[in-house]
C-alpha cells in the first residue's frame, strides 16, 4: 500500500529534522554551543539556513528537540521492559549495561556537559534542561513505584529518583574528565559490577529511612 501525500510529507519532515539534529550534535561537539551558528549547522546538514528555520526557530529549539528525543527513547525502552514477562526489577537491572555504555560514550558525554554548561548561563537553555530533567525524574518515579516494596514513602521515592539521576549523570561527567581509554581507568565492566548492586538497592531495597533507624 502506497503512502498518502500527507504521510509522505510527514516522513520527509521527520527525516529532515533528524538530519538537522545530527548536524547540530556534530557542530556543538566541535565548537560548543556558542560557537555553533545556524549557518554552521546548516552547512553541516547540507541545507540552507532558510531550510533550517522551517523546522527550528533557533538553537534553543534544536537543543529542546535533542532533549526530547533522548527522553522519548528512554520512555520507549521502559515501556518495552514493562510489557515484558520478565520481572520488572530484573529487566531494569539488565539495562544497567546499556546505561553505562551510553553514558560513557565520549560524544554523548561531551554533548551532555556542553548543554549543562550552557544552561548555567542561558536561561532559555536552563528551562529546556530543567524540563527534560523533570521528565526523566518522572520516569524514574514511575519505575520506582512499580518495584519498591511497601513502606517506601513518596518522599523516599523522590530521593531515590534523584540519586539514580546523579549516578548516571555522574558517569557522563567522569567520562569527560577521565576518558574511558585512559590508562588504569576502570573499564565499563568494572563500573557495571559496582554500579548494579547500588541500583538494585535503590530500585528494590527496603526503606532506607527505616533501615538506618
Amino acid at each position: 500500500m502506497s503512502e498518502t501525500p500527507s504521510s509522505a510529507a510527514g516522513a520527509k519532515a521527520d527525516a529532515r529534522r533528524r538530519q538537522i539534529l545530527e548536524a547540530a550534535r556534530i557542530c556543538v561537539l566541535q565548537a560548543g554551543f556558542h560557537g555553533s551558528s545556524m549557518h554552521q549547522i546548516a552547512h553541516a546538514a547540507d541545507l540552507s539556513v532558510g531550510q533550517i528555520y522551517r523546522y527550528f526557530d533557533n538553537k534553543e529549539a534544536i537543543i529542546a528537540a535533542l532533549a526530547a528525543q533522548d527522553i522519548a527513547d528512554k520512555r520507549e525502552r521502559f515501556a518495552a521492559l514493562d510489557a515484558s514477562e520478565t520481572p520488572l526489577i530484573r529487566s531494569l537491572l539488565s539495562q544497567c549495561a546499556v546505561a553505562v555504555e551510553r553514558n560513557t560514550q565520549a560524544d554523548r558525554a561531551s554533548l551532555f556537559l556542553e548543554v549543562v554548561a550552557e544552561a548555567a548561563r542561558n536561561p532559555k537553555v536552563h528551562a529546556i534542561v530543567r524540563a527534560a530533567d523533570a521528565d526523566e525524574l518522572a520516569l524514574h518515579r514511575s519505575m520506582l513505584r512499580l518495584v519498591c516494596p511497601p513502606g517506601v514513602s513518596n518522599a523516599e521515592i523522590e530521593t531515590r529518583a534523584e540519586v539514580l539521576a546523579a549516578l548516571f549523570d555522574g558517569l557522563a561527567m567522569r567520562a569527560v574528565i577521565r576518558p574511558m581509554d585512559e590508562p588504569d581507568r576502570p573499564d565499563r565492566e568494572a563500573l557495571l559490577q559496582t554500579l548494579r548492586p547500588l541500583v538494585e538497592g535503590l530500585l528494590g531495597g527496603p526503606s532506607l529511612i527505616t533501615a538506618t533507624c
